[in-house]
């Protein structure tokens, strides 16, 4: 019996050449990615919370970013998000919650900081709704499907396929917490999780490109 040949990898990004992004089949055949665990995750709600957490922030010159929106379902229906921001290091994420005037306050001087590179993915709608909620437009932003665009990948480079890339790993996403109540004042440790982790993907794909080096 011939023995099947082994799953093809993706390559590394390269500056000249051109590269297929990894499709779901190919990502299916790789180990787990490690996620952050809850006890590098810190929730934020409240004005003091914030504060601790823009401290501990202060010390990276980079930021995974992203956030988290209430699901719509109804045709015509406008989203008031974002509900949650996620910012993180290589070492700890924070999900900041939005009721809180004083919280979200934070969050807006956070965002708004400039000289520090928020990086992550599908980030374009982030900005509006944040502009349209926080009433301040995101400083340093950096979408890292761009990133992988000069590298020579055509198609669309999520976090997924960046961290098959980069990692050779398959990043984990939970579809029933994607579409969960982000809006829910108790978040769930399940959400928690998702959410951190979009974030701490993100910082970690922005080192692995060597990217804090040239900044």
């Amino acid at each position: 019996m011939t023995a099947s040949p082994p799953p093809r990898r993706p390559h590394p990004p390269s500056r000249t050449a051109h590269h297929a992004t990894p499709d779901k089949d190919q990502i299916a055949l790789l180990d787990p990615f490690e996620r952050l665990g809850t006890d590098r995750i810190t929730l934020v709600s409240t004005p003091e919370q914030a504060d601790t957490a823009c401290n501990a922030l202060a010390a990276a010159s980079a930021w995974g970013f992203d956030t988290e929106s209430k699901p719509t379902f109804v045709q015509g229906e406008e989203s008031d998000g974002p509900h949650i921001v996620q910012l993180a290091t290589l070492d700890t994420a924070w999900v900041f919650q939005l009721h809180d005037p004083g919280c979200r306050a934070r969050v807006a001087e956070l965002l708004a900081l400039r000289g520090v590179t928020k990086a992550g993915f599908g980030l374009g709608d982030d900005k509006k709704r944040i502009q349209a909620k926080l009433g301040v437009v995101p400083e340093g932003v950096l979408e890292l499907n761009h990133v992988f665009r000069q590298q020579g990948y055509r198609k669309e480079m999520g976090v997924k396929g960046a961290v098959a890339v980069l990692f050779n790993r398959r990043f984990i996403k939970s579809k029933k917490a994607a579409t969960s109540n982000w809006a829910n004042p108790r978040l769930t440790e399940s959400q928690l999780v998702y959410a951190a982790n979009d974030a701490y993907a993100a910082a970690r794909v922005y080192h692995a490109l060597g990217l804090s080096a040239s900044a």
